[in-house]
């Protein structure tokens, strides 16, 4: 290294290109930022803690709270947890037998005060086409909750079937329209 180059926080330094002492000062603090910005990022940035993200609670609408409790607790198997009623309408939270951190809350569509008359009009059709709202569901036998759904009454959308990608699954409208699609694990 000839003498018009310096060692500064360890990288060669050549003063004939930077113009001032400042401009010099300014690059190091740069430097020693990134190398901050990069140990912050290998030592905090770690994989996010799935469980501690585990999905709570979903939610589907509703147009008739009877119907749709005698599907999903009846042909289905779900318990009820809560059953809150407000005015004309029911909030009913459901989950599976011994999985109280797993919920399903069956709502009033288009409860919120915000949503204006319009977006209810298309909330209603949608959910009268079967296109507003959706949920997966997972069983070690779905054939035995198809025959069970089935016998209930509920819409069949799909039977049983071995999907080409691996799957096997079938899948119902729920009283209010929404696609459950419930899919074997394996």
């Amino acid at each position: 290294m000839d003498q018009r180059h310096q060692r500064v926080c360890g990288a060669t330094y050549d003063p004939s290109v930077t113009s001032t002492p400042a401009e010099a000062q300014r690059l190091r603090d740069l430097k020693l930022l990134r190398r901050v910005r990069d140990r912050m990022d290998r030592e905090y940035a770690q994989p996010l803690d799935v469980e501690a993200l585990a999905i709570n609670a979903s939610f589907l609408p509703h147009t008739d709270p009877d119907a749709s409790l005698a599907f999903y607790r009846d042909a289905l198997g779900f318990e009820v947890r809560k059953d809150v009623g407000y005015k004309d309408m029911r909030w009913i939270t459901i989950g599976p037998a011994g999985r109280p951190d797993m919920n399903i809350v069956l709502m009033p569509p288009a409860a919120d005060p915000g949503i204006t008359d319009d977006e209810r009009r298309t909330i209603a059709e949608m959910m009268a086409k079967g296109t507003y709202a959706s949920i997966m569901l997972a069983t070690p036998d779905v054939d035995g909750v198809f025959e069970k759904a089935q016998a209930s009454g509920a819409e069949v959308m799909q039977e049983p079937t071995d999907q080409p990608w691996g799957a096997r699954d079938c899948a119902f409208r729920d009283p209010a329209g929404n696609t459950v699609r419930i899919q074997e694990l394996r």
